[in-house]
C-alpha cells in the first residue's frame, strides 16, 4: 500500500534509484546534490540496495563508470550539478552515442564563475545538444516518478535521460511524496534486459573509429558511417517523445499520477497570457495567475515537462489562441537570448492564426528570489507591448541589481 512521507528532492531522488533497483552507483559529491549518493550509500551499506557503490575521483570517471556498468547490461545510476556537469561533457557524449540507458538527477545549480552554489539552469541547458533526453520537476513528486519513468523509457529507446530538478528549492525542501509498493515498481520497472550480451568467447570492438562511408562488419553486412549513428540518434530522440507519453499514461495505470501530456496546464482555456516555464518556476508561476485573475487578466501556465525531445506539436496545441506568452527562464544562451524562448518562438513558427507575442523574461540567477509580484511584474510588461516591432530584440532582466 502506498504511503506518504515528508522529504528532501534529494532523498527522494536516492529512494527512487533504490526503488528501480539500480545495479550500479558512481559517488561524487557536488553541492547541492551530495545528499543523493550519501543516503543511497547508507542503502548499500545497510544492505537494503544491492549495488556496487563506486566511490570516484570526478565527475568525468563517474560518468565513466556508468557507461561501463551499462555496457555489459547493468543498471547504472549518478548525480551531479552545475561545474560537475560541465566536468562530465565529453562523457555525455559518449553515453549518448553508446546508446546506453543511464539515468541521472541533475540539482540545477548555477556555473562558475563567479562561483555559487545556488539555482539557475544554465548548467542543463547548456547541455541540450549532447543526445540526453532532458526532463525538468516541478516538485518532488515528479522527482520521484521521472526517476522510475525515466529508467523504463531510456531502457526502451536506449538514450540516457537526465531527471533535472532545482537545486535548494527542491534539492533541499521537504515535501510530502507519496511512495508506492515496491511490488507496483518492480511490475512497472523489470530488470533491464540489455539487447547484446558481452561474451569472453566472442570478444567485440565497442564503439570503434568510424569513417565517413559504411564498411562491412565482421558477419559482411554494412554498418553505418559516422553520419549514419548520427542520424540514428536523432531519430531515436524523436521517437522517444511518443514513448515517454505513453510509458506516462502506463505510469498513470500503475500509481494514480499520469505523465501523458509532455506539459503541465494550468487555467489556460480561456487565457489571454501565458506564462512558459519549467521546473519549479512553473510552479511558482501559478501564484502569480491567480493574483493576476483577481485583477481580471486572463493569465495560465505551460509547464513544459520534456526539453529534449522538444514536444513541438503539444505547445502549438496549448498556445493557439493565445495572445502573449512571456517565456520566464533560469538561463540565458550568451549573445542572444534564453533558448527556452527560441525554442517556443521556433516550435509556433508558422501557426495557423494569430502567432502570440513572444517576450522573453531572464530570472532567478544564482538563486535569485523570485517571487509571485516579479512574476505578476513580468505579466505587466508583457502586455504593455502592442505588437512585435515593441518588443525589445534582447531580453528583459528582471531583477534590480546593476
Amino acid at each position: 500500500m502506498a504511503r506518504t512521507k515528508i522529504l528532501t528532492g534529494n532523498e527522494t531522488a536516492a529512494l527512487a534509484a533504490k526503488m528501480c533497483r539500480v545495479q550500479v552507483v558512481a559517488a561524487y559529491p557536488i553541492t547541492p546534490q551530495s545528499k543523493i549518493p550519501e543516503v543511497l550509500s547508507e542503502y548499500v551499506e545497510r544492505g537494503e540496495l544491492d549495488a556496487e557503490f563506486v566511490r570516484v575521483e570526478s565527475e568525468h570517471s563517474a560518468m565513466g563508470v556508468c557507461i561501463s556498468a551499462s555496457l555489459v547490461g547493468a543498471r547504472a545510476f549518478t548525480a551531479t550539478a552545475a561545474n560537475g556537469l560541465a566536468y562530465m561533457h565529453e562523457q555525455l557524449h559518449w553515453a549518448a552515442g553508446a546508446r546506453v540507458p543511464i539515468v541521472m538527477p541533475v540539482t540545477n545549480r548555477g556555473l562558475g564563475a563567479p562561483w555559487t552554489i545556488l539555482n539557475d539552469m544554465q548548467d542543463t541547458i547548456s547541455q541540450r545538444d549532447t543526445g540526453w533526453i532532458q526532463l525538468y520537476c516541478m516538485n518532488n513528486q515528479e522527482v520521484l516518478d521521472q526517476i522510475i519513468l525515466a529508467y523504463k523509457v531510456a531502457e526502451r529507446v536506449l538514450v540516457p535521460v537526465m531527471v533535472c530538478f532545482d537545486g535548494f528549492r527542491l534539492s533541499h525542501t521537504m515535501m510530502p511524496v507519496e511512495i508506492p509498493d515496491q511490488e507496483k515498481v518492480d511490475a512497472y520497472l523489470p530488470p533491464f534486459e540489455p539487447p547484446y550480451l558481452l561474451d569472453p568467447e566472442n570478444p567485440v570492438n565497442i564503439n570503434p573509429v568510424v569513417l565517413t562511408d559504411p564498411l562491412p562488419g565482421a558477419d559482411g553486412r554494412p554498418c553505418p558511417g559516422y553520419m549514419g549513428f548520427r542520424r540514428r540518434l536523432q531519430e531515436a530522440l524523436e521517437s522517444a517523445l511518443d514513448v515517454l507519453l505513453e510509458e506516462g499514461r502506463i505510469f498513470g495505470e500503475h500509481f494514480g499520477r499520469s505523465y501523458d501530456d509532455p506539459l503541465y496546464r494550468y487555467r489556460t482555456e480561456d487565457a489571454r497570457l501565458v506564462f512558459v516555464a519549467m521546473g519549479s518556476l512553473a510552479s511558482e508561476a501559478t501564484e502569480a495567475v491567480d493574483m493576476l485573475r483577481e485583477e481580471g487578466i486572463p493569465a495560465g501556465v505551460v509547464g513544459i515537462r520534456i526539453f529534449r525531445p522538444f514536444p513541438r506539436r503539444a505547445l502549438r496545441e496549448a498556445l493557439a489562441g493565445v495572445q502573449i506568452m512571456a517565456v520566464l527562464e533560469k538561463a540565458v544562451s550568451y549573445g542572444h537570448e534564453g533558448a527556452l524562448a527560441s525554442e517556443v518562438k521556433a516550435a509556433l513558427y508558422g501557426l495557423n492564426g494569430a502567432q502570440p507575442l513572444a517576450v522573453n523574461f531572464i530570472l532567478g540567477l544564482g538563486g535569485k528570489d523570485v517571487k509571485p509580484a516579479d512574476v505578476c511584474e513580468a505579466a505587466r510588461r508583457a502586455l504593455s507591448f502592442s505588437g512585435p516591432g515593441e518588443v525589445p530584440e534582447s531580453p528583459i532582466w528582471l531583477s534590480n541589481e546593476i
